[in-house]
């Protein structure tokens, strides 16, 4: 037995050596980045590195009138530290903390961060620093930790925004519905919004929620001006919505169909054209396992109440409405591509799947539409002009009447 322990002591000790050599003993710092220099100008705060890094985050000491953000895997450049800027940082320091590096920045007055994302293939780190109230100011340095994440798609560049959300309170207000009583509804989602940008143009800085919100208010008044059907946006500002909150409102609303207004990005400027995306299978299935697993059973699927019926059953039932609105908001994803064609550039392969939340809703037609590449300059122009945008609209207000046209007809 102390032979087995000995020769274990032994083992354990070469692999020590082997790891210390591995992470230390080569010279070669485990940090994948350093930071190269650190901007502000009129408030937009530009943070470069040498090397892509791995996330960031952000967050409002209130008490100590900073803001402060946290940068892992990057080492600090010592001859950034305490340089003195102009309004609204008056210092920035740097340090090693947390296995990263951390930026105090002191502030002339009440800021906070409004957008966050990674550029250059998470080379950059932009944040635009917002002042707001005294009021406003506490409250966020009572919100927690916003993290931002470089997110590879398609072989670009991309980033995701998460935030800590608050305990679940009574649902808000519902927006405004515009339409005659009694026509289908149609609930147009701008994608992003708030303190999540979307995707935004290198060059330009032209951001993807400004874009979704002017295409979904062209969509509206569009819709509305057909007199065919009430239509309502999830948002009609820029405000942050949780991805459930958007169907969430569209299920409130009790909606005939649910579109979420995107611009798609990648790192290279070739991208372009449109595409939409209905629920995969294998994220239907899930979905439909979290809803039955709910406590609360009385849920109305399709109109039918679930609460007196027992696993089994709603399973079945669950599954039956589910496949159904895969179906719908796949028929109408192929009737969207057949009306866009003909207005607006489109990709080759028009309808794909994929398991995105903003599509969950397992009762409601839903579909993501991806208006074309902001990261194409001829796309992003495309969409930010008058006409781009009347074009999107046309296209969508087709796509409505013939699918409403064939729903009425099934009956």
């Amino acid at each position: 037995m102390r032979r087995v322990w000995m020769r274990c002591r032994r083992a354990w000790h070469g692999w020590r050596l082997v790891l210390a050599l591995m992470l230390g003993g080569t010279g070669v710092s485990v940090d994948a980045a350093a930071v190269r220099d650190v901007r502000l100008d009129q408030g937009r705060m530009v943070i470069r590195f040498d090397a892509p890094v791995t996330d960031a985050a952000s967050l409002v000491a209130a008490g100590a009138r900073q803001i402060l953000v946290q940068v892992r895997g990057a080492t600090p450049d010592r001859a950034g530290d305490d340089e003195l800027l102009d309004d609204p940082v008056a210092r920035v320091t740097q340090s090693r903390r947390d296995g990263g590096t951390r930026f105090a920045l002191d502030l002339t007055g009440p800021t906070v961060v409004g957008d966050a994302g990674f550029q250059d293939g998470g080379r950059t780190l932009v944040l635009q620093l917002r002042p707001v109230s005294r009021a406003a100011f506490a409250a966020a340095g009572e919100a927690g930790w916003s993290t931002y994440l470089p997110l590879r798609l398609s072989g670009g560049s991309r980033y995701r925004v998460t935030r800590l959300v608050p305990p679940r309170v009574k649902a808000g207000p519902l927006p405004r519905v515009t339409g005659e009583p009694g026509k289908p509804l149609v609930v147009i989602d701008p994608g992003h919004g708030g303190i999540d940008p979307g995707a935004i143009n290198p060059v330009t800085g032209l951001r993807e929620k400004d874009v979704t919100l002017k295409i979904a208010r062209a969509i509206r008044e569009q819709l509305a001006a057909s007199g065919r059907v009430r239509v309502a946006l999830t948002r009609e500002d820029d405000r942050f919505l949780v991805l459930r909150e958007r169907f969430g409102i569209a299920r409130r609303l009790h909606a005939d169909l649910f579109l979420s207004i995107h611009c798609d990005s990648t790192g290279s400027e070739d991208a372009t054209g449109a595409s939409a995306y209905t629920l995969s299978e294998v994220a239907s299935d899930k979905e439909a396992a979290r809803l039955a697993a709910r406590e609360n059973k009385a849920d109305v699927i399709g109109g039918v109440d679930l609460g007196g019926a027992g696993a089994d059953v709603q399973s079945i039932l669950i599954d039956l409405t589910q496949r159904e609105t895969m179906n719908a908001s796949a028929g109408f994803a192929r009737l969207l591509g057949r009306e866009a064609r003909p207005l607006i550039p489109v990709k080759a392969q028009f309808h794909r799947m994929a398991s995105l939340m903003v599509l969950k809703a397992p009762d409601l037609p839903s579909v993501l539409f991806e208006t074309g590449y902001i990261s194409n300059p001829a796309d992003a122009a495309f969409l930010d002009s008058a006409d781009g945008r009347e074009r999107v609209a046309e296209s969508v207000e087709h796509a409505v009447e013939a699918h409403f046209a064939r729903r009425m007809a099934a009956r």
